[in-house]
């Protein structure tokens, strides 16, 4: 037994949150290993939607036990709205859900510096969400942060006014932006009350004597691998490493316990936020790709860009993780295509390439395109893959044999019958 890997190799929104439930059943454990309540994991099922922000998307299987790595950022008031979500719908979540005591704390003077920071930087923004998770993470390598443990200390409060102060001390340097501190700061003290009833474990001995009594554990990953904070398109970026390796630290196991990795791509690509997107398209089929593919984000609800689908881009990701497996999402959003076009190259000062500059910010990046036959039909649901059109199965062979990974999984609807299983 070991842990196996999900995670995002675009920009994000790969449809990861989806694919975890249809997988859960083969697991004892899901766990999040990194990020915060930026993350947006969309579900359907039975008609309804859910979306999950901190807790994994495991949590809708009777049985299964969900971990918060302490890898993860957590602002206590979107976690208890997201179990208020859960029991509405009737889900018992407490005996199943359990959070490391080292995960950090988001607190709402995080959000109050998230908010003047990027306001301040004007143009040059980086997208942020605003949920405090930049700030956080900064405290969190500036060792004087509050970890999850923390809220049942004695001197906690002491430990949160010393941090409050430090924040206020921050805002001074930034121009004054809109944030009702005393209100947030209420429903945050008022929301430790359901943290501190959940099962608050030391993450590390927890999956480690899980992995010693032979349990499976499917580690997921929120964002997308081309915004890890060393590897993605820095600085438009997020604050954690989003990549395989971010596993390890975020739970606390060895790479020795890393077995499968398995990789999910949509069929074409978006981004959300600012920052480079060498296929990004802005013009007609951007706009339809959007709006077949219902490109709005989970978490903000802001349009995401969208382009075709990059294989360089997916190259280097595939190989920074040690992918195993491709998950292939969304590829119904091309029904409508007569010609899909994917980047096999990019040309940067006249040279042809498949590999990704030092900084893709700086490069002048022209894409080159192969042009595939679209289908025009739709893809049913349940339907085998030798089912497929011709032309829908050219298309994901060509991506199989450029990237050199074989895909397992094809998703063609947002509901949980709509996969393929190659």
């Amino acid at each position: 037994m070991g842990i196996d890997v999900l995670l995002g190799l675009q920009w994000g929104d790969e449809g990861k949150g989806k694919i975890v439930d249809y997988l859960a059943p083969k697991y004892n454990i899901v766990a999040r290993f990194q990020g915060g309540p930026n993350a947006g994991h969309t579900l359907k099922f039975d008609g309804k939607k859910f979306v999950l922000h901190t807790i994994p998307s495991g949590i809708f299987r009777d049985d299964l036990i969900n971990v918060i790595g302490n890898g993860v950022v957590l602002d206590p008031i979107t976690l208890e709205k997201e179990i208020e979500k859960l029991v509405e719908v009737g889900v018992d979540y407490h005996s199943r859900l359990f959070v490391a005591r080292k995960a950090h704390l988001i607190l709402p003077t995080h959000r109050y510096l998230d908010a003047a920071s990027e306001n301040a930087k004007g143009k040059a923004k980086i997208g942020s969400t605003l949920r405090g998770i930049g700030p956080t993470y900064m405290d969190k390598t500036g060792r004087n942060s509050l970890r999850v443990g923390d809220v049942t200390s004695p001197n906690f409060l002491e430990k949160y006014e010393t941090l409050k102060q430090k924040h206020l001390l921050l805002l001074g340097q930034y121009p004054a932006v809109e944030f009702d501190l005393e209100g947030e700061e209420k429903k945050w003290m008022d929301s430790l009350q359901m943290l501190r009833s959940l099962n608050l474990v030391d993450c590390e001995y927890y999956i480690n004597q899980a992995l010693a009594e032979g349990k499976r554990i499917l580690a997921e990953g929120a964002q997308g691998s081309m915004l890890d904070i060393d590897f993605g398109t820095y600085p438009f970026v997020t604050s954690s490493n989003t990549i395989t390796a971010g596993v390890c630290t975020g739970l606390g196991v060895a790479p020795s316990t890393i077995k499968e990795v398995i990789g999910i791509t949509k069929a074409y690509c978006t981004r959300v936020g600012s920052g480079p997107f060498p296929t990004e398209l802005h013009d007609e089929t951007g706009e339809l790709l959007r709006k077949e593919g219902a490109e709005f984000g989970a978490t903000t609800g802001r349009p995401r860009r969208c382009g075709w689908i990059d294989l360089p881009q997916l190259k280097y990701t595939i190989m920074l993780n040690g992918v195993t497996q491709l998950n292939v999402t969304k590829l119904d959003v091309l029904n409508i295509f007569d010609t899909i076009y994917a980047a096999t190259h990019y040309k940067i000062n006249g040279q042809l390439t498949d590999q990704l500059p030092f900084d893709l910010c700086d490069e002048e990046v022209e894409p080159v395109y192969e042009a595939f036959s679209g289908w025009q039909q739709s893809l049913p649901a349940g339907i085998e893959y030798s089912a497929l059109p011709d032309t829908a199965r050219t298309y994901l062979e060509a991506l199989e044999r450029y990237l050199g990974v074989p895909i397992t999984i094809i998703s063609v609807g947002p509901e949980r019958a709509s996969l393929i299983l190659k």
